[in-house]
């Protein structure tokens, strides 16, 4: 009963932004926090929702533009299923415990912005080679190997990396 009056509270709030609107939680992303994302515009903000781990449903959201999953406890790699999310541009994965991120990273041509910052990566994947709209890459924080950091920026030069 609290959670409906809340919704109802936070749909009301809203209800004058025309591009807003609450996505359900509770179910679809394993979160511990009562608030719930917010989903405006094609970018949905799952940032510090205490969230262990992403569900699969997040990645059927194929229109997504952005994608916060920042300061959160997310831990393993990020889903391979990251994949699916074609029109991507920015990936906010920063302020988390993942310890890899998966080859399919490199499907997604369109993002600008990827952020995997403090975070426990201990190797790059290839693939991020594969970003050639990339402009910032911040990988700070992380214990990844410069190799693979090299093939990285031989490839795409022009990226703004920050590494500190």
């Amino acid at each position: 009963m609290k959670k409906i009056f809340l919704t109802l509270i936070l749909s009301i709030l809203i209800s004058g932004c025309s591009h807003t609107s609450i996505v359900n939680t509770e179910p679809a992303l394993n979160n511990t926090s009562s608030a719930p994302a917010i989903q405006t515009d094609n970018v949905l903000n799952l940032s510090q929702k205490n969230l262990t781990k992403i569900d699969m449903s997040v990645f059927d959201k194929t229109d997504l533009v952005e994608l916060d999953i920042s300061n959160n406890q997310l831990i393993g790699a990020l889903p391979s299923q990251i994949g699916k999310l074609k029109n991507l541009k920015v990936l906010k994965a920063g302020n988390n415990q993942m310890t890899g991120v998966p080859a399919e990273i490199g499907q997604l041509n369109n993002l600008e912005i990827l952020d995997l910052s403090n975070n426990q990566l201990t190797g790059l994947p290839n693939e991020l080679a594969n970003l050639k709209n990339l402009k910032t890459l911040n990988l700070s924080g992380n214990q990844y190997s410069e190799q693979d950091l090299n093939i990285i920026r031989n490839s795409l030069p022009n990226v703004n990396y920050i590494l500190k």
